[in-house]
């Protein structure tokens, strides 16, 4: 069957299960105000007062109620997806639900009411021009947020933090476009228009905001999708102890029998709102125990999957060519940071310093005691760029940082353009085009409905 974006939609909007509420959503699409009248009669019998809670009964086609509970009515263009919407609130068992769900579209077969697609909802929204692409992701992202600053994070790019600021670039590097455009076709003129319309200022300016919205994204994306580190070493080191220091809870077995680890334990804390996912693996040693082998191997995999790794050692002894071993099949350009484990027995203090190399950084603790655990978050948030005391970042995703990045390439290449060559002029034109249109990717301007299919089918039925 064939949908298109003008039929009648309905879904379940609150989570499966039971609860005291249940809420039931309708969006009338090309259907409209008469799509609306009609399955209101056939529920309700009668109609509802725009904009205002009603207590009904949701009739079945005997007259008898199925349930009571409130009527809700918004009549385009006033509503979530903009077009004319019906929301049902009545007890949240699944039966009953699923009772008034079916008799909801009985009622609305004549006007080809269906069940809603994942996300369907806010997609009518974005394509109703009542959020931009951006601010709909950000309705996901919001319902998904694992920690309290990728919630309050999300809430600020729906309110249109993130796409503002997004729109700010676009504007200013619009009207420099339209200064270059207008002078392309006055060749005696070019060197004036460098000099009094100041392109090369204007240009630094564009870039200099969009290095700052870029710092901002990065952040927020480290609130949504936070960091997978995992810890390496070898047997009885003191991993599994520092995965509970780490959590503050016994999450992880720790016995002083060498390679009791044998499969992955995996955890996430949050460390000033980040989601940390601390992975423990098995001690990395040669043996002929088949099980171990096996989770020695998932180690390694997890190892080379890893955006920090944090090799641990025995304070108490000289690093071994084992460990030198291990080290070296670390993946590359990968942060490693290598720790001193289990300081309380070694009579050693707490520390952070650079390796005699300078090539890691290491970090003397006891994970037994905490002692020094303190050192180890402080160095993971240097390591993952994060910035202290920041307040209403907007959230990201990896699309954005790519989209951002790619216009950043366009606006260096055009720096170079002005800087080599005066009167390539069409050249400085095209990268400032090709900018523009990456930033509109990010909130929808010029998006491909591929695109639009692999954001929205990711979103939950009823939103």
């Amino acid at each position: 069957m064939m949908y298109t974006d003008s039929d009648p939609i309905i879904a379940i909007a609150t989570a499966p299960g039971y609860s005291g509420l249940g809420i039931i959503r309708l969006s009338f699409g090309g259907a409209g105000a008469g799509g609306a009248m009609q399955l209101m009669n056939a529920l309700f019998h009668s109609q509802l007062r725009p904009r205002y809670a009603v207590y009904v009964p949701f009739f079945d086609t005997t007259g008898v109620p199925l349930d009571r509970g409130i009527g809700l009515y918004f009549p385009a263009p006033h509503s979530y997806t903009g077009e004319h919407v019906v929301e049902l609130q009545g007890h949240g068992g699944p039966v009953i639900l699923h009772l008034v769900l079916q008799r909801c579209l009985d009622a609305g077969c004549d006007i080809g009411l269906r069940l809603a697609q994942p996300g369907e909802f806010t997609r009518r929204a974005f394509l109703n021009d009542k959020l931009d692409l951006a601010q709909a992701e950000a309705v996901a992202d919001l319902i998904d947020a694992r920690t309290e600053a990728a919630a309050r994070s999300a809430g600020y790019s729906l309110e249109g933090a993130f796409s503002r600021d997004v729109h700010r670039l676009v504007s200013a590097v619009v009207d420099l476009r339209m200064l270059v455009e207008a002078t392309i076709d006055f060749p005696d003129e070019e060197i004036d228009f460098w000099r009094a319309a100041d392109a090369p200022g204007k240009l630094s300016n564009i870039c200099d905001a969009l290095a700052t919205v870029q710092r901002n994204a990065k952040q927020g994306a480290l609130l949504r999708e936070g960091v997978s580190i995992v810890l390496a070493g070898q047997p009885n080191v003191g991993k599994s102890s520092l995965l509970n220091a780490l959590a503050g809870a016994e999450v992880a077995i720790v016995t002083p029998i060498a390679g009791t680890t044998r499969d992955k334990v995996t955890h996430t804390i949050q460390i000033e709102g980040i989601p940390l996912h601390i992975i423990d693996t098995a001690g990395l040693r040669d043996t002929q125990d088949e099980v171990e082998r096996l989770g020695i191997a998932q180690a390694w995999s997890e190892i080379k999957r890893a955006e920090i790794v944090l090799h641990l050692l025995d304070a108490r002894n000289k690093i071994s060519k084992e460990d030198y071993e291990i080290a070296q099949h670390f993946p590359v350009g990968v942060p490693v940071v290598r720790i001193f484990n289990k300081i309380d027995l070694a009579g050693i203090q707490p520390n952070v310093r650079d390796s005699v190399d300078g090539a890691t950084r290491e970090i003397s603790l006891s994970a037994r005691t905490s002692i020094g655990v303190d050192l180890l978050r402080a160095e993971l948030l240097r390591i993952v760029g994060w910035q202290t005391c920041q307040e209403s970042l907007y959230l990201a995703r990896e699309r954005h940082l790519r989209a951002l990045n790619a216009a950043r390439v366009h606006l260096t290449t055009a720096t170079q353009h002005a800087t080599c060559n005066l009167h390539a002029l069409d050249l400085f034109a095209e990268e400032l085009r090709l900018a523009q249109e990456q930033l509109n990717t990010i909130t929808g301007e010029f998006t491909s409905s591929d695109l639009l299919g692999a954001i929205f089918n990711r979103f939950c039925i009823g939103k």
